[in-house]
């Protein structure tokens, strides 16, 4: 282990909305450094789900937080090796985790989807994960599912 843990570095909250999760989002969309492209590619899926959903009340920003709520796992399967043998071992997820896993798997489905741009793939999977279905939501429930199944290795817990 390190000594020191490193310091978490302060991410200012995005141009538009002024909103610090929407700067983390993208910075986990980004490619090769390329901020702004990855703000347009956000902020055109987000005008996009506003299309879809027009007889929506929430704003497209709302949709989205909720989308995100809706794909956030509460717990994993981890790896423990005891006694020569290896269990997965349900845990509860820290809530800065939760936010990155949602965050990485929304974005992991939306590139693996068919269409044209990445906006249009984004904000598909928006509203799959904001009506509760998609590759992200189907992802969560697996994890839960799994955790679940192994919920009597629970007290090898770490």
């Amino acid at each position: 282990m390190r000594k020191a843990k490193p310091k978490k570095r302060q991410i200012l909250p995005d141009p538009v909305f002024g909103d610090v999760k929407v700067t983390r989002f993208v910075n986990h969309l980004m490619y090769d450094g390329k901020k702004s492209t990855a703000f347009t590619i956000f902020y055109s899926a987000l005008e996009n789900v506003k299309a879809k959903l027009a007889n929506e009340e929430k704003s497209s920003l709302e949709i989205w937080k909720a989308a995100l709520d809706n794909i956030t796992p509460q717990v994993e399967v981890k790896s423990r090796r005891v006694g020569g043998a290896t269990f997965q071992v349900p845990t509860e997820i820290r809530p800065d985790r939760k936010e990155s896993v949602s965050m990485k798997n929304m974005i992991l489905y939306a590139r693996k989807r068919g269409g044209k741009t990445m906006a249009d793939k984004l904000a598909a999977e928006i509203v799959d994960a904001f009506n509760n279905q998609g590759g992200a939501f189907k992802r969560k429930e697996d994890m839960h599912r799994m955790a679940e199944a192994n919920r009597a290795f629970a007290h090898f817990r770490f």
